[in-house]
């Protein structure tokens, strides 16, 4: 079985779905309206230019889910993927995660949006394993800290690289759909890198390099 692997947000779906929670919790004011779209369009301007500070962010974007109890952030995620997801929904990046799974291959999901943001995207797109950047929990609460190594730029390697060996897993054959050369590092490992409309960075270097180009766009 060959490991199928896809970033998620500007890959899977056309637009970012961590920079789209932060503007959903403004636009339903769930957070001081001025000050998080400030910040929040800051941060993914950085992520875009690949110089976001990632623990910076982190603390930012995780204070929402420490304030807010589980039941209600449960009803504002339904509300966000009618709101906000079904927008991006690309129905390519549907078909070609069929044509994987009709392969016979373990489609992954690797993202470093957290994960109370991506897992229900992810269930909907039908992704086997998921692996996102872990908001810590103690009781049933998300305390706005992170859980273990975040899974942005190298980090996403370090995060594989633990689960191929829990799952007794290889990269034989792989392949890596992403969108971000914040992804060069794990597009630099897998046996098949493949730019997914990509930014100008990654498109350069996947030019440069003979890397495939594909568009999930309409």
């Amino acid at each position: 079985m060959s490991l199928a692997l896809f970033d998620l947000d500007n890959t899977l779906i056309a637009g970012d779905s961590d920079h789209g929670w932060g503007e959903f919790l403004v636009a339903h004011n769930r957070v001081d309206p001025a000050y998080y779209k400030r910040m929040n369009d800051q941060f993914y301007q950085d992520y875009q230019n690949g110089r976001l500070d990632m623990n910076a962010y982190l603390e930012f974007a995780l204070q929402p889910l420490a304030k807010t109890e589980e039941a209600e952030l449960a009803r504002l995620h339904e509300q966000f993927m009618e709101e906000v997801i079904a927008t991006m929904w690309l129905p390519r990046a549907e078909n070609l995660i069929q044509q994987h799974r009709q392969q016979g291959d373990l489609l992954i999901i690797i993202t470093s949006t957290n994960r109370f943001v991506v897992e229900p995207i992810c269930k909907k797109l039908g992704a086997d394993v998921v692996i996102a950047t872990e908001p810590e929990q103690i009781g049933g609460r998300y305390t706005g800290k992170v859980s273990g190594v975040p899974s942005y730029k190298e980090g996403k390697v370090v995060r594989l690289n633990a689960w191929l060996s829990e799952a007794g897993q290889n990269l034989t054959g792989s392949c890596f759909y992403s969108d971000s050369i914040n992804d060069l590092p794990l597009l630099e490992i897998v046996d098949r890198p493949v730019a997914v409309d990509p930014c100008d960075q990654l498109r350069q270097v996947a030019l440069q390099r003979g890397w495939e180009i594909i568009s999930l766009r309409d």
